[in-house]
């Protein structure tokens, strides 16, 4: 089993760093250059974009909003990989890891635009409000319903059912070595059972009351979750203010090689910066246009901006804070694991109860992923079928799923799903490239709305020789009770 493990996770290494990691980039680039670079230039933009009303759902009841569908790709991209993603990347690859994961960010934001504009526009409505993701505009926009059906298939399976058991896995852990540090003795054997049932209840409570109830508790989690995190590192860099120059300067001269690192270099710096980040905010890989595709919007565009946004949250944000935390305490590059790093840095910083506070942050963290995660399993369910006994047996396996990580242990299963994201994020970038002109014909609209001093609009019959829209009639629209009032 060791020797399988260790085979999938060489494959795995260089399929994300010669294939993968590569090809993303030259698409990311092709983006911004026919984009205009949006990413940058309507930064603006993505913070109005957050504030719009969503109006009625055909039910009646408020549809899920930008800033919800914001709340829900965050839960599912802010995850451990954060806090010991980051962590890993430094100890590897040195401070110069950190630079590099940020310009991955800057540039991948153009693919996170593409995929969730072309999300919104090929969403499909129902009786509680909108459904898509890259599986709807494979099918819609390319005519392509194998491909859509393939990436349905190893996005639930990947996320919905491996990463959950996997942040639950996480959780138990996590409270364990909390029960450990504070009594000074091994927890009772019963504890990763009682954990496990803790949380297959509560996530079962959240995903049976729907999308709307996994977008609520999204929208009142994350914030809460990343405002405890980074007042938790800005406490740290306040302590350490003097060093922030010097800390900024190796991250730079790391970058580019100026200095020796342990981990070998300049390329092991780019590469775990690289696939950290990626890893991290998860732009391009086809995950977060499962909930950009939900928000009720004025214009398809809208919701490319806030994911957009959402890169630079993840990477620039949360994960600079790890950065941060570790850098300033002045760290020996590979000589600890990552997560280690983390921790001893928030310890000898902040003293022993940062650990414990760290334990809810990660409980916070794997939580929110697991009900980030259901959420695009959900919606790609909803694409496979439209049988709701299909969707309520989807459901149950999650909360059996969420018990059984508690219990048992990643190994083998994590390092599949790896390569099943891999695969995912291969052809999700193969339908972007053919279906990345229409998103910014899009863009282009919207731009012209914007200078001519209107809150953009978006109906598909100004585009009436697009194919497979299913929204976007007046009708649509007329439910969006503030449409000139929108951000």
């Amino acid at each position: 089993m060791e020797a399988i493990s260790a085979g999938v996770s060489s494959f795995n290494d260089a399929f994300w760093a010669y294939l993968l990691i590569p090809l993303l980039l030259v698409l990311s680039l092709y983006f911004t250059v026919r984009s205009g670079a949006v990413q940058f230039r309507l930064l603006p933009d993505m913070f109005r974009a957050l504030r719009g009303d969503p109006g009625l759902a055909a039910d009646g009841g408020k549809p899920i909003s930008a800033f919800q569908a914001f709340a829900v790709s965050a839960a599912a991209r802010i995850g451990t990989g954060n806090i010991a993603g980051v962590a890993t990347a430094i100890a590897l690859g040195g401070p110069g890891a950190i630079f590099w994961m940020w310009a991955m960010a800057l540039i991948v934001g153009a693919a996170s635009f593409v995929e969730s504009t072309l999300a919104q526009l090929y969403k499909v409505g129902g009786k509680d409000g909108y459904q898509g993701g890259p599986a709807y505009y494979m099918e819609r926009g390319l005519g392509a319903k194998w491909m859509g059906v393939l990436f349905a298939v190893i996005i639930t399976v990947t996320f919905s059912l491996v990463f959950n058991s996997v942040q639950s896995n996480t959780i138990a852990a996590a409270v364990s070595n909390t029960v450990s540090t504070a009594t000074g003795s091994d927890p009772a054997p019963w504890l990763p059972y009682a954990v496990g049932v803790v949380i297959a209840v509560a996530t079962g409570v959240i995903i049976f009351g729907g999308a709307r109830r996994i977008a609520q508790a999204a929208t009142a989690l994350v914030p809460f979750m990343a405002a405890i995190y980074v007042l938790m590192g800005l406490v740290v860099v306040a302590m350490n203010a003097g060093q922030i120059p010097a800390v900024i300067a190796d991250i730079v001269a790391h970058a580019f090689g100026l200095r020796e690192i342990a981990a070998g270099g300049i390329g092991t710096a780019i590469v775990q910066g690289m696939r950290r980040g990626m890893f991290s905010n998860e732009a391009g890989l086809g995950s977060a246009p499962n909930a950009a595709a939900s928000a009720a919007v004025s214009h398809p565009v809208k919701q490319g901006l806030v994911q957009t946004l959402g890169v630079y949250f993840d990477t620039l944000i949360v994960c600079s804070t790890t950065a941060f935390i570790i850098l300033v305490s002045n760290p020996t590059y590979g000589a600890e694991a990552g997560p280690t790093l983390t921790q001893n840095a928030l310890e000898a910083n902040l003293g022993s109860w940062a650990l414990h506070l760290l334990t809810l942050i990660i409980l916070l963290v794997a939580f929110t992923s697991v009900l980030g995660n259901t959420f695009y399993g959900a919606s790609n369910i909803g694409y496979l079928t439209r049988n709701p006994s299909v969707m309520i047996a989807f459901r149950f396996t999650v909360v059996v799923v969420t018990f059984l990580g508690a219990i048992g242990s990643g190994g083998l299963v994590w390092t599949l799903a790896d390569t099943t994201m891999g695969l995912m994020a291969l052809v999700n970038l193969a339908a972007l490239a053919f279906l990345a002109p229409i998103a910014c014909r899009l863009l282009d609209d919207f731009t012209k709305q914007r200078k001519q001093g209107r809150d953009p609009v978006f109906t598909k019959a100004s585009m009436p020789e697009l194919t497979g829209v299913e929204c976007w009639d007046e009708a649509d629209l007329d439910r969006l009770r503030k449409v000139s009032g929108q951000g």
